[in-house]
C-alpha cells in the first residue's frame, strides 16, 4: 500500500480497479496473479488503527463525522442515517462482524456455478473466518430462539439453513477484527499496485463514430489534489472494474456519462450511454430492535446468533455490559452517534438535533443502558427505491431514497419479526437477563423512546406493531442495487452497452443474500476474478 501522491501523472495496467472494499480487494488480489492491476481506493489503511480492529470499539469510527473518518455518513430521503465505507477493506472495517453464506436457491437464481462458488468462500474464509466464543447473553438468545420453535438447530455453521445457528465472525478469538484487506495476503506482490487516498472522479471512454464506448482509463486525484490518469494498456480484454459500493458505483456510472440523459443534462455532464437503470433498484434491509434492560451485567457480544424464520425475517442480537457509558464518541451498535436509532426529519437532519439526541442519552437512567438488542431483519426486500446525483463533485453523497415498507409484505415481515422477539424475550432461556415486572409493552416504549428518533409518529399504522416497525426502522448497512444483473449489467457483470467495463460489488444485487452479505460480496470478487481468468486464458 501507498499514497496516491507517490503515483506518477500517467500509468498503465491489464485491470484497474475502482474501489479497495470488500469486493474490490479480493478481486484485485486474484487477478493481479496472472495480470497488472491497479487498485484504488479512496480511504485509508486499516491496519494500526485499533478502533477498527477491536471489537470493544465497534461504533466508533461509525460515530467519526471527520473528513478522515473511515466511515462516510450519509441520510437517506426516507431520513434513516446511515453509513458508507472509506477505507481498505471497505464496510468489513466497520460491521458487526457476523459471516454466513449465500443460500443454495440465492447461489442458483444468481447463475453462479455451485463449486466454484464454495471454493471461493473457502478461498476468503482461510483468512477472515471464525468461530465466535459464545457467552452468556448469546447462548440465551440461541436458546430462546429454540425454545419458541425457531428450529432445527443447526449449531455453528457458514451456512444459510432454516432454523437457528451460530454463524463466523471476522472477529479472531481475541476479539481482533479482520477484513477483505486481508485478502490482499494472496495477491503476486509484483503485479499488484494498491493506492491509498485515490479518489476516482471519472472513467474516461473512446468513443468513435457511431460504436459502442469503450472504457479507457480513470483520472483520479490524491490527498494534495494532484491528478493522475490511470489506463488500460492495449489489449482488448483489459478491463476497468468499478466495486465502489451500492452507492459509490452508480455515483461513478452517472458522472462518467453512463446513466439517465436528462437526469445527466441537468448536471452539465456530458452523456456516453442513457442508461436509465442506473442508479434504480435501490434497497436497503429495515431493521428494528427491541432493547431489553438486564438485571445483571451482560457481556460486549455483536451478531453470533440468527434464527432464520419462515416468514422471512432474521432475528439477530448484540450485547454490552453497557450500551450508553465509557467512551463519550461512542453509545455501542444502537445509537445516535452512529446513526442508529433511528429516522430524523428533514428539518432536523442537523448536528444540532443529534447533539440533542446525545444529551437525552446522557439522561437516561443507567439501568436502561445496561442490557442488549434482539433485532429482526427481513429478507429481501421487496420494497425498492433509487439514486440520483446531488452534485458532481464525487465527495459529495448522492442522493438515495430506499422506500422502506413501501410493499405491505415487507411491513407483514417486520410485524412477524418483531412478534418473535417478544416471544425470545419471555422465554425461560432469557429469563436471567429480562426484569419480570417489566411487560412488552414497556419494553417496546422503552425502545420507541431512544434518541435520535425525533420523527413525527405514524399514528394511522392498523396495528401498534405496524406503528412500532415505521417508527423504529434503522439500517444493518445491507443496503443494494443500483447496477443490478439484468438491467444495469449482465451475467457476467459487464456493463451493458459499453466495452471494457464491469461493476462487481452489492450494487448488483437484486436483494441481499443471506442473512448478512459480507461473505457473498467476498466471495463474489474471488469467484468474478477466476472466472475472468478462466475466460481469458479461453479466448487466448
Amino acid at each position: 500500500m501507498r499514497s496516491a501522491t507517490t503515483a506518477p501523472k500517467v500509468s498503465y495496467y491489464d485491470y484497474i480497479i475502482i474501489g479497495g472494499g470488500t469486493a474490490g480487494c479480493p478481486l484485485a488480489a486474484t487477478l493481479s496473479q496472472s495480470y497488472r492491476v491497479l487498485l484504488l481506493e479512496r480511504g485509508g489503511s486499516p491496519y494500526g488503527n485499533p478502533n477498527i480492529t477491536n471489537l470493544a470499539s465497534f461504533g466508533v469510527p461509525l460515530s467519526d463525522t471527520s473528513p478522515a473518518s473511515p466511515a462516510q455518513r450519509f441520510i437517506s430521503q426516507d431520513g434513516v442515517i446511515n453509513s458508507r465505507a472509506r477505507v481498505l477493506g471497505g464496510g468489513t472495517c466497520l460491521n458487526a462482524g457476523f459471516y454466513t453464506r449465500a443460500s443454495p436457491l440465492y447461489v442458483r437464481d444468481a447463475g453462479w456455478d455451485g463449486r466454484a462458488v464454495n471454493e471461493s468462500y473457502e478461498w476468503v474464509e482461510r483468512l477472515v473466518a471464525f468461530e465466535p466464543v459464545m457467552r452468556q447473553w448469546q447462548s440465551a438468545v440461541r436458546d430462546g430462539l429454540r425454545e419458541i420453535g425457531v428450529l432445527p438447530y443447526n449449531g455453528f455453521t457458514y451456512d444459510h439453513m432454516e432454523g437457528t445457528k451460530v454463524g463466523g465472525t471476522i472477529f479472531d478469538q481475541r476479539g481482533h477484527r479482520h477484513t477483505a484487506a486481508d485478502l490482499l495476503q494472496y495477491a503476486n506482490s509484483t503485479s499488484i499496485t494498491v493506492l491509498l487516498h485515490a479518489t476516482v472522479h471519472r472513467i474516461s471512454f473512446r468513443v468513435q463514430g457511431g460504436s459502442r464506448p469503450v472504457a479507457r482509463g480513470v483520472l483520479f486525484r490524491d490527498a494534495s489534489g494532484g491528478l493522475h490518469g490511470a489506463y488500460l494498456r492495449d489489449g482488448p480484454r483489459n478491463e476497468i472494474i468499478v466495486s465502489a459500493g451500492a452507492l459509490g458505483s452508480p455515483q461513478l456510472l452517472m458522472l462518467s456519462g453512463i446513466g439517465p440523459k436528462a437526469h445527466l443534462r441537468t448536471h452539465n455532464i456530458s452523456v456516453v450511454l442513457d442508461q436509465p437503470l442506473v442508479g434504480q433498484g435501490m434497497s436497503d434491509n429495515p431493521m428494528n430492535a427491541i432493547f431489553v434492560p438486564s438485571p445483571i451485567p451482560v457481556e460486549v457480544s455483536l451478531i453470533q446468533v440468527v434464527g432464520i424464520t419462515h416468514s422471512g425475517s432474521y432475528i439477530e442480537a448484540a450485547s454490552g455490559e453497557n450500551f450508553g457509558r465509557g467512551d463519550p464518541r461512542n453509545y455501542g451498535m444502537f445509537s445516535p452517534k452512529i446513526g442508529q436509532f433511528s429516522k430524523v426529519p428533514p428539518k432536523e437532519r442537523t448536528p444540532e438535533a443529534l447533539a440533542k439526541a446525545a444529551r437525552l442519552m446522557d439522561s437516561l437512567e443507567e439501568a436502561e443502558l445496561r442490557g442488549g438488542f434482539i433485532l429482526e431483519k427481513i429478507m429481501g426486500p421487496i420494497s425498492t427505491g433509487y439514486l440520483e446525483l446531488r452534485t458532481r463533485n464525487v465527495n459529495d453523497n448522492p442522493l438515495v431514497t430506499f422506500n422502506y415498507f413501501q410493499e405491505p409484505r415487507d411491513l407483514e415481515r417486520c410485524v412477524e419479526g418483531v412478534r418473535m422477539i417478544e416471544r425470545v424475550i419471555e422465554s425461560k432461556a432469557l429469563s436471567p437477563f429480562t426484569y419480570h415486572n417489566m411487560p412488552q409493552e414497556l419494553l417496546a416504549n422503552l425502545s420507541s423512546r431512544w434518541p435520535a428518533n425525533l420523527l413525527p409518529k405514524h399514528v394511522n399504522s392498523a396495528t401498534p406493531l405496524e406503528e412500532f416497525c415505521r417508527n423504529t426502522v434503522m439500517t444493518i448497512w445491507h443496503y443494494h442495487g443500483g447496477c443490478q444483473v439484468g438491467r444495469v449489467v449482465d451475467r457476467d457483470y459487464k456493463v451493458i452497452g459499453v466495452d471494457s467495463l464491469r461493476v462487481i460489488d452489492g450494487s448488483t444485487f437484486n436483494y441481499s443474500p443471506g442473512t448478512n452479505p459480507q461473505a457473498t460480496v467476498m466471495m463474489l470478487g474471488r469467484y468474478m476474478g477466476l472466472k475472468m481468468l478462466t475466460q481469458r486464458l479461453a479466448a487466448e
